[in-house]
């Protein structure tokens, strides 16, 4: 499967899984199904099958907060989020994989310039509500976006999954040059898929401009795909006639999650769910969120 892929704010989106020699492409409401694609050719190590019970999915988001995101921060948000949700809904050879979530912030000058402006959110999770209420507050702030090293430290810092067949993956979103800052990008996205990790940029702008600014060299490098959020396309959601019927069930799913611990605690673990219910109903995955909390990758391990 080779193209060149361009994530625009419509319908569909389309994703592609370079490690390992698997693909996904998927539309809005569509079960995603991971299949080997023998026709990929990877220059990175072979390994072994996978010798869990459960495929094992290992995501990074990492997100430019500098202030030059202004105006592109919600969609790239929204779009991020998009991406988790349809990871959340994926198959392969039939098993719903275990999914952990990991976000990153960088380019914003309200963090330390000696660490690169550079934060670490959300370490590798399973916990769907925590990592959409760290994506969504997420705000821009000035500063200096630096690819390369987001990269570099994302792989260093988290604790990837060991398993031989493990599918991980970067999703790095922002608008500047890929080039900028001390650690060059070619050296760590070589790093990055020399662990097994695909990088795939996303860059909020114009598709050639991205090009321009090395964001799909450092895709094709580590190979993932080079995407692109088009600020001048219009979001659209259309209605479903089922979609009220969802959103009614998940409110009564709600109302299912008996939480524990001291009363404060059991107050916020209610009230963020509603909070991200909230989040989602506003960029129109409400729906797709409810699927998700119905199914098995929704855990509250610790919480109810």
């Amino acid at each position: 499967m080779q193209a060149t892929l361009k994530l625009v704010l419509l319908l569909v989106m389309f994703v592609g899984f370079s490690q390992q020699g698997t693909s996904m492409t998927h539309a809005q409401g569509v079960t995603i199904t991971i299949e080997k694609d023998s026709n990929k050719k990877s220059d990175s190590k072979k390994k072994a099958p996978f010798s869990g019970t459960r495929p094992s999915v290992d995501v990074a988001i990492l997100l430019d907060t500098s202030n030059s995101m202004d105006g592109l921060i919600g969609q790239a948000k929204s779009q991020l989020w998009n991406i988790v949700q349809e990871f959340a809904k994926a198959k392969k050879k039939g098993k719903t994989p275990l999914l952990r979530v990991a976000v990153f912030e960088y380019g914003n000058s309200g963090l330390p310039a000696s660490e690169g402006y550079i934060r670490q959110v959300v370490q590798l999770t399973d916990d769907l509500d925590k990592v959409s209420e760290a994506l969504f507050a997420l705000s821009t702030n000035g500063g200096d976006e630096y690819c390369g090293q987001i990269i570099k430290e994302a792989v260093k810092r988290l604790d990837w999954s060991s398993e031989p067949n493990a599918y991980k993956a970067i999703f790095i979103a922002g608008n500047e040059p890929f080039t900028q800052g001390a650690v060059d990008y070619r050296s760590a996205c070589k790093k990055a898929i020399g662990a097994g990790i695909v990088v795939n940029t996303i860059h909020c702008g114009d598709y050639q401009q991205g090009i321009n600014g090395k964001w799909k060299d450092g895709a094709d490098i580590a190979e993932g795909e080079y995407l692109n959020i088009n600020q001048d396309e219009r979001v659209v959601h259309i209605k479903a006639p089922q979609d009220k019927i969802i959103i009614k069930l998940n409110n009564e799913l709600n109302q299912t999650y008996l939480w524990y611990g001291s009363k404060n605690k059991r107050e916020a673990y209610a009230e963020n769910q509603v909070v991200q219910d909230a989040n989602a109903s506003g960029i129109g995955g409400l729906s797709s969120r409810a699927a998700t909390k119905s199914s098995s990758l929704y855990r509250n391990v610790g919480r109810d």
